[in-house]
């Protein structure tokens, strides 16, 4: 296992692309130049200590002593040590609406939006608490099982649309019941936070919320929209319509609080009106404060130790070997003709 401390330094390796290819059009042009001067034959004799290899081994091991420079302040770091640590915290799963009716604008930019902003700004203020995503219309469906990787959650928080699920509508009581067979250990405390519109089009909500009630799980339930509605955008090839009844009248999608209000209630939870971004985190932080912490499965996390002393070293040592190496010929080198310069 292994990983980069500091990638921005990553774009210094083009700048060295840079100088081996100016080093290479330096010697062809030097090349080029003298043999418009002389022969080879006579610049043999009139310089005839000079070394055609020397100066590319040089140059080399300036070039291969930068590169390591540039690699000991990007600062590889390996996995040699696995520590044990144990976590406290809450498993909390985020129940998503991603009906078509979180497309209206009522609230800016548009509620599937604004829960994202809502959800992404939560996690944000977390601790070290478990998280795990679902999502539901006229279904639910499993999205991220719970998990202490919170930017991996982020990330399949921003996949979410309105087309995950065909069936369209908001079940409540499948999403409830999804969602309360994601904690994996019984003795966790937990809390579910669903987010929607209110607008429910299920019919078993009840039998929903015994089940979480009897999993000890606390729903919190956030409301997006507004009471006096919207359309539902729909784009199509002629642009953007808006989502029409039977009569070919256009639909007008409302916040309903009083159901979140219920299932909030109902579980022991609170219902918060999702307008404000900064003040729902801190008023969830604050719940979340008052849950007892219970201990997470120990956890193998490797600790990573820096290597970046030994690439550099190893350019000290190539730049204290290239004051020992000459451009032009020596006796001695001549004699072992490493090179490979032959009188």
């Amino acid at each position: 296992m292994w990983e980069l401390d500091n990638k921005q330094y990553l774009f210094l390796f083009i700048i060295i692309a840079v100088l081996i290819l100016i080093f290479i059009a330096d010697i062809l042009w030097k090349k080029k130049k003298q043999h418009s001067f002389a022969t080879a034959k006579a610049i043999k004799i009139l310089a005839p200590n000079r070394s055609k290899n020397k100066p590319i081994i040089k140059a080399s091991i300036y070039l291969i002593a930068l590169a390591s420079i540039v690699v000991a302040l990007i600062n590889p770091k390996i996995g040699t040590k696995v520590v044990t640590v144990k976590r406290q915290g809450v498993d909390i799963v985020f129940t998503l609406d991603v009906s078509k009716s979180m497309l209206a604008q009522d609230m800016a930019p548009d509620r599937l939006t604004k829960m994202k902003q809502l959800v992404s700004q939560i996690i944000n203020g977390l601790g070290p608490d478990r998280i795990g995503i679902v999502g539901y219309a006229g279904t639910a469906f499993p999205m991220l099982p719970i998990t202490t990787d919170h930017y991996v959650a982020k990330m399949y928080l921003q996949t979410m649309n309105t087309d995950m699920v065909s069936s369209q509508g908001t079940a409540f009581e499948d999403a409830i019941y999804v969602a309360t067979n994601f904690y994996d250990n019984p003795n966790t405390s937990k809390v579910m936070i669903l987010i929607s519109d209110g607008e429910d089009h299920g019919e078993e909500m009840e039998n929903a919320i015994k089940i979480a009630k009897e999993k000890k799980v606390k729903i919190i339930t956030i409301g997006v929209g507004t009471e006096t509605g919207g359309p539902i955008p729909i784009k199509t090839a002629k642009g953007t319509e808006y989502k029409r009844d039977w009569d070919n009248q256009i639909v007008t999608t409302k916040l309903n609080p009083s159901t979140l209000k219920y299932i909030a209630d109902a579980t022991g939870g609170k219902y918060y009106y999702g307008s404000n971004t900064q003040e729902i985190v801190d008023l969830i932080k604050n719940d979340l404060s008052k849950i007892e912490k219970t201990d997470f499965e120990d956890q193998q996390i490797a600790e990573y130790q820096a290597q970046y002393q030994w690439f550099l070293g190893f350019a000290f040592l190539l730049i204290f070997i290239d004051l020992f190496i000459l451009e032009r010929k020596t006796i001695w080198m001549k004699k072992l003709n490493l090179f490979n310069e032959k009188e």
